[in-house]
């Protein structure tokens, strides 16, 4: 990767003394909004008299003016921009505290909505890291708590698992054994090694690469600044009133960027730093961050991830890079919430379209839309058990109500399992309330 040129001390400073003209300046602060990096600024379209170089001076010119400290011993800064600030302003009206949080999420949904976001928060931070194994089939796993069949069903199901006693354990303050606990449940029967799920690494055997070119982009410390590392990522974790205010969503990312900067586990640091991020956030009380499928959006950026880290360190530990892409990926994943909720509001109005038919619930009206959708559906009590989160009586008692209003059929798999689908009956009955 190109490194960004090297800009004189005195330079920098004439430039902040003698600032530019307007149009330069409109032009910096749009490259800060989203803190871009050397290889895209090179190709700005400069006034005349301002080449690229002259352009990058004025850029970091003006970051100088807004760093501070993220982590001091490592040298660590971190320019806060106007750009960041709204957006953390906007993350804490749309999810921080209590703001909207009987109006966002249906009350009749919250619990289907949580265990599917929680799902897809496992699956593609697993898949990120080498899990390879279909959506579809990691959920019927963890639905159906199926034992793992293999490395990458164990990776995800690791993952659900540490999310779960995330949630469970918000409010509890992160010490070493903690921190160490967390890796073990992400890594138990995944690493090469079994003695290292949950143990620091014991050398400098290590390195980051490029997943694409293998070529090296991070030494991390030394293994022997692990234990003083830690101790010191728990007091940054549990404080309540800091000496220097730094958002708490920012400072969640610096948690997330530091267990990947130091790496202080052989395998597996990717994955927990996700989760202590996700962990900072709730217990921040950002309630909303349950609901968020962050990793998805991760991974469907992973270049953009790994990038971040690389300008990093190529642009003196500025983690100004990796705070925008994050911010960045919490923006794009309540959207996505958002429209989530919007297609699950569209379904369950169109499937209310049945109530019509008299004497039936919400729920049987949604699995008479799953029939009239697909057809050749078959489904089973576990199915709809699964789907709405009820108990196993309250789903048979929705489909033999179906199956005695001669809407559904029921047939024997085996001598134990039977399954249902719709009746010859069906169409004619339901054919009225189509549009």
């Amino acid at each position: 990767m190109e490194k960004p040129p090297k800009i004189k001390e005195e330079n920098l400073l004439e430039t902040i003394v003698n600032p530019p003209q307007e149009e330069i300046v409109s032009i910096v602060d749009k490259i800060n909004d989203s803190y871009e990096y050397w290889d895209s600024v090179k190709y700005k379209k400069c006034p005349e008299g301002c080449s690229p170089i002259k352009l990058w001076t004025y850029v970091k010119a003006s970051r100088m003016k807004i760093l501070t400290s993220a982590w001091e011993k490592y040298r660590i800064v971190l320019g806060i921009t106007n750009q960041m600030q709204r957006m953390c302003h906007e993350f804490d009206m749309n999810f921080g505290g209590f703001w909207g949080a009987s109006s966002i999420i249906p009350g009749d949904s919250k619990e289907r909505y949580l265990v599917s976001s929680l799902m897809e928060e496992a699956i593609f931070s697993s898949q990120m890291e080498g899990a390879v194994t279909t959506r579809k089939v990691a959920k019927e796993m963890l639905r159906k708590k199926i034992t793992p069949k293999d490395k990458s069903q164990q990776m995800i199901a690791n993952n659900y698992q540490t999310i779960q006693f995330v949630v469970q354990n918000q409010d509890t303050p992160l010490t070493v054994e903690l921190l160490q606990h967390i890796h073990r449940l992400m890594t138990e029967h995944t690493l090469d090694n079994p003695q290292d799920a949950g143990r620091f690494r014991t050398n400098d055997d290590v390195v980051v690469e490029n997943g694409i070119t293998h070529e090296i982009v991070h030494f991390p410390p030394s293994y022997t600044e692990i234990p003083e590392f830690v101790k010191d990522l728990c007091k940054f974790f549990n404080e309540e009133k800091p000496k220097v205010f730094i958002h708490p969503i920012i400072r969640g990312i610096i948690i997330h960027f530091m267990i990947a900067y130091m790496h202080p586990f052989v395998d597996g640091n990717g994955r927990t730093a996700r989760a202590l991020f996700y962990w900072y956030m709730l217990k921040q009380k950002y309630w909303l961050t349950e609901y968020l499928s962050i990793s998805r959006v991760i991974a469907k950026s992973k270049k953009s991830y790994e990038k971040s880290f690389q300008y990093t360190e190529a642009d003196g530990n500025d983690m100004g890079y990796f705070v925008a892409y994050n911010l960045r990926v919490l923006d794009l994943s309540f959207k996505q919430l958002q429209g989530y909720l919007r297609r699950k509001q569209e379904e369950k109005k169109a499937a209310n379209t049945f109530l019509q038919l008299g004497d039936i619930n919400d729920r049987q009206a949604q699995i008479i839309k799953m029939f009239v959708d697909n057809p050749k559906e078959v489904i089973t009590v576990k199915d709809i058990q699964n789907k709405f989160f009820i108990s196993a009586t309250t789903a048979k008692s929705d489909i033999m109500g179906l199956v005695n209003r001669e809407l559904v059929n029921e047939f024997a798999f085996n001598k134990v399992k039977k399954g249902y689908v719709r009746s010859e009956n069906f169409e004619i009955a339901v054919k009225p309330f189509l549009k």
